[in-house]
């Protein structure tokens, strides 16, 4: 498990280095998980430390979950105001991450990892695609 964690906080390290001195507009952490990602189809698959680090987190995504729903409780006199908004965001977000887990799946067969470090992989491509959005839309 030690050596699972120190190749993650070494990718991310290297990651903070590309950001603060090539990609400025990238995150340090992505960076790192797209440096990960080209060392794991270097290598040709999933270390079992690496694996096992990676399943962790994922018995516990529920607890994600509790932190919405109290923003939804919360603000919901402005949601309640705003349904015509709402439900583009939800559409636009649906799309979104419909558009990013094939992505995140196919990384996913040509490393032969595991299911559990798609959502490592997707995750950063979600936040790529939040940061390059407005790029565009300037």
């Amino acid at each position: 498990m030690i050596a699972g964690l120190v190749d993650i906080f070494i990718f991310q390290g290297l990651g903070e280095l590309v950001s603060r001195f090539a990609a400025h507009f990238i995150p340090g952490p992505v960076n790192g998980l797209v440096l990960l990602l080209a060392w794991l189809q270097i290598r040709g698959g999933v270390p079992p430390p690496l694996d096992l680090v990676a399943s962790g987190p994922m018995r516990h995504l529920g607890l994600l979950f509790v932190p919405a729903a109290v923003g939804v409780i919360l603000f919901w006199p402005q949601l309640k105001a705003n349904p015509v908004a709402i439900a583009v965001a939800i559409v636009a977000g649906f799309y979104a991450k419909s558009v990013t887990a094939p992505v995140a799946m196919g990384v996913t067969e040509r490393v032969h990892a595991s299911p559990t470090l798609t959502a490592v992989f997707a995750i950063p491509t979600g936040m790529l695609g939040a940061i390059l959005i407005p790029l565009f839309f300037r």
